[in-house]
């Protein structure tokens, strides 16, 4: 029988972490789930608005895609040394407060008619920005509430909220759009904002907020300490020119794939939004995947797979027709399943390995460059997708496409990252 002092050892040893018991995790946990479902829906309700409501062009629909993102690559490494400064908290509550505001107004505007082309540029733009402040404050909040060990499960768990939001999203933005109005659609995505606002605002905990001192020379500083320290690192350096090679080619790609569904294939907005949809199930399964895959085949090898199962899905969608439905629709919704599958491990094992090596007054700065490199070009990604749709054709334009964003495979295969193994290098 184990002795009095041995019990009173054991009942004083440590409960091990856990994230579901733990308050502030769920609470952002909800927050960024409503934020990103928020954000999904937009991504669907504008440009299909745009295309069924004002019948955009090809150039008009890249326009508006690439105004909607070039705010990361005016804005996102200033975002990243602000919010190396700020409370994360502070940023997300606000940021998903303004963009409730910024959609609420623009139901306002559609319900009296003035959500026109104009309208919906500027929408599209104050949104990217906020969208910018919002994406990097997250990717840095979970290393000040989670124990760095956790952070795989951390960013599965997020990752696998997000994947829901991926699901329900498009196909609530569409249905909005096709079945109601772009001004109830643009109310709804107005709620979930309103809602990751009460949700992250109750996170208890405290962070640490570095000195501001000196703001103007340091900001820059802190922006330049940022980039040298993201070059300077073997495999974040790859991960920053995969990223970069993926969204410029996956942006040039949805901007043909959404001229594509109901113009070629003759989707109505409901079934285009169930398409995009499908994305959800496969990221959900893709999250989980990635709490496990990592440790049991090396970090390296599973990024390299997943990117090109993930990337490679889209090859076959030129070869489909409307006049075989039947058959159509099923292979888009396979399409879609898989591209969130390796879509989403690729998601969250590269920001673990992010997360992993960067230390903690880096985190913000860290996923801003990142952001900056990625997301940067995707702008020029959305004009060029309009501009081979309107020279090319859609078919051979979303083939092209297609086929660029297999770089992002191939640029991790030859760096170093494809030789991580499955214990990740911790820097404190």
């Amino acid at each position: 029988m184990p002795s009095a002092s041995c019990a009173a050892s054991d009942a004083r040893q440590p409960v091990p972490f856990s994230l579901w018991r733990d308050g502030d995790f769920r609470r952002l946990w909800v927050g960024q789930t409503a934020s990103q479902l928020g954000e999904q829906a937009g991504l669907v309700i504008f440009p299909l608005f745009a295309v069924l409501t004002l019948h955009a062009d090809a150039g008009q629909l890249g326009a508006l895609r690439a105004v909607g993102q070039a705010p990361t690559l005016l804005l996102a490494l200033c975002v990243g040394a602000w919010v190396d400064r700020w409370r994360t908290r502070t940023v997300m509550v606000w940021t998903d407060g303004a963009r409730a505001v910024v959609l609420s107004g623009a139901a306002v505007a559609g319900f009296l008619g003035w959500l026109g082309l104009p309208a919906l540029f500027v929408v599209a733009f104050a949104v990217g920005v906020l969208s910018v402040f919002f994406d990097v404050a997250y990717q840095a909040s979970l290393v000040e509430l989670v124990p760095r060990e956790q952070l795989v499960r951390g960013n599965s768990a997020l990752e696998g909220t997000r994947s829901a939001a991926q699901m329900g999203g498009p196909a609530l933005g569409g249905a909005l759009v096709s079945l109601l109005s772009a001004p109830i659609a643009a109310a709804s995505s107005a709620l979930f904002f309103a809602l990751s606002f009460l949700s992250i605002r109750r996170i208890r905990r405290t962070e640490a907020v570095a000195e501001r001192a000196e703001r103007p020379a340091r900001v820059g500083q802190q922006v330049r300490e940022g980039l040298r320290f993201v070059v300077g690192d073997p495999a974040l350096r790859t991960v920053c020119l995969a990223s970069a090679a993926f969204q410029f080619s996956y942006a040039a790609l949805m901007t043909v794939y959404l001229l594509f569904l109901p113009r070629e294939l003759h989707l109505p907005g409901a079934a285009v939004g169930l398409v995009l949809a499908a994305t959800g199930p496969g990221a959900l399964l893709g999250a989980l995947l990635a709490a496990r895959l990592p440790g049991r085949f090396g970090h390296g090898r599973v990024l390299v797979c997943a990117a090109v199962l993930g990337d490679g899905a889209f090859l076959g969608v030129p070869a489909l027709h409307h006049d075989s439905i039947a058959v159509t629709l099923p292979a888009l919704l396979v399409v879609s399943f898989v591209f969130g599958a390796g879509g989403q491990l690729v998601n969250v094992t590269v920001m673990a390995v992010r997360q992993a090596a960067t230390p903690d007054g880096m985190q913000g700065r860290a996923a801003a460059t990142i952001t900056f490199v990625g997301m940067g070009l995707t702008p020029l990604g959305s004009l060029l997708g309009g501009f081979l749709a309107q020279q090319w054709g859609l078919r051979t334009s979303l083939l092209v496409t297609a086929a660029g964003m297999l770089l992002s495979p191939v640029v991790m295969a030859l760096s170093p990252l494809a030789r991580l193994g499955r214990a990740l290098p911790v820097r404190q």
